[in-house]
């Protein structure tokens, strides 16, 4: 089941958006051009970011939800002026190309054709009408291919202030060392318990401000398996630990103390430990990935103004 999962994961990053011609018409959220968008297919595709949403706060959780449903709705928007930009440049795609597209997809995810199908069904597609999707994939993708266009004539200069900016890229092996105090909020937890494990953390949280040791606040207070170590968890590396957690702890320079985390398994106070491979690698050792990271920075400026100006063309009423 978690494999066709993935494989459902990979379709959907793969080919934007389901055909929304089926969508219930219950309130028009936007026209683009005279192409309706309505509010169903809004809270369609808002529906797996707004399942991450975690605040007990009524006014904070309605602010975050307006967030998402915005940049849902604008990323519908340039979808339907692109797909619009296909059909006015009668862009065809051959069955060929959707079979060999296809077949690429079970490969990359090693999925049978049995495999590939179950995966579709548990979204209510069917093979063909999934077909429809890698044509318009495919259309979507040989308009950009047309239309974004890239020159690049660079010079040493250009290469060194890229690197220089962005050398977070090319640091090789980096790894961390995070120590946490955790309380756990059970799944089953009522608004008014999480409020009550919440006060808990915040008060530890007040003693370690005034200068109580992190370390024995851990062992005394910690519901992980690390206070033993007093909160130490030792060296991991980018992408090992939950995106919330490890997102604050880099943000950490090393002694310093977070505020409080929330993750799916409670509450954290974080501190970094220490961290190592920090320094880049020596450009000339990086020119070649530095050079396709440019040219892939400045098409995807190139793509940004090509949709600004398809938006600057178009009529669209934004009614949400």
């Amino acid at each position: 089941m978690k494999k066709v999962f993935l494989l459902f994961v990979f379709l959907f990053l793969l080919f934007g958006t389901i055909s929304s011609s089926e969508a219930v018409v219950d309130r028009v959220v936007a026209v683009v051009n005279q192409e309706i968008i309505t509010l169903s297919e809004v809270e369609k595709w808002a529906k797996p970011f707004q399942e991450k949403i975690i605040t007990e706060d009524r006014l904070e959780r309605r602010e975050q939800l307006q967030e998402i449903y915005r940049k849902v709705l604008e990323r519908l928007i340039e979808e339907k002026l692109i797909d619009q930009e296909v059909k006015r440049n009668g862009i065809k795609i051959s069955s060929k190309e959707v079979e060999a597209t296809l077949e690429e997809v079970k490969r990359r995810n090693t999925a049978t054709q049995e495999e590939l199908e179950k995966a579709l069904a548990v979204e209510g597609l069917t093979l063909d009408a999934y077909k429809k999707q890698i044509e318009k994939g495919l259309q979507r993708k040989k308009l950009i291919h047309w239309s974004v266009k890239v020159e690049m004539k660079l010079e040493e200069k250009e290469l060194r202030d890229f690197y220089q900016k962005n050398t977070d890229r090319y640091r090789p092996n980096e790894s961390y060392r995070p120590s946490h105090i955790l309380f756990v909020v059970p799944k089953e937890a009522t608004p008014e318990e999480v409020k009550e494990i919440k006060k808990k953390c915040q008060a530890v949280l007040e003693k370690i401000k005034k200068g109580s040791d992190f370390r024995e606040m851990a062992l005394l207070y910690s519901q992980d398996a690390s206070n033993k170590d007093m909160g130490d968890l030792g060296y991991f590396k980018k992408g090992e630990l939950v995106p919330a957690f490890e997102r604050e702890a880099l943000r950490l320079k090393v002694g310093e103390v977070s505020g409080i985390v929330r993750t799916e398994f409670g509450f954290h106070i974080i501190k970094l430990l220490d961290r190592k491979g920090t320094d880049p690698l020596p450009f000339e050792e990086v020119k070649e990935r530095i050079q396709a990271d440019y040219y892939e920075s400045e098409m995807e400026k190139a793509y940004k103004q090509f949709l600004s100006t398809l938006k600057e063309r178009s009529i669209i009423e934004i009614k949400l």
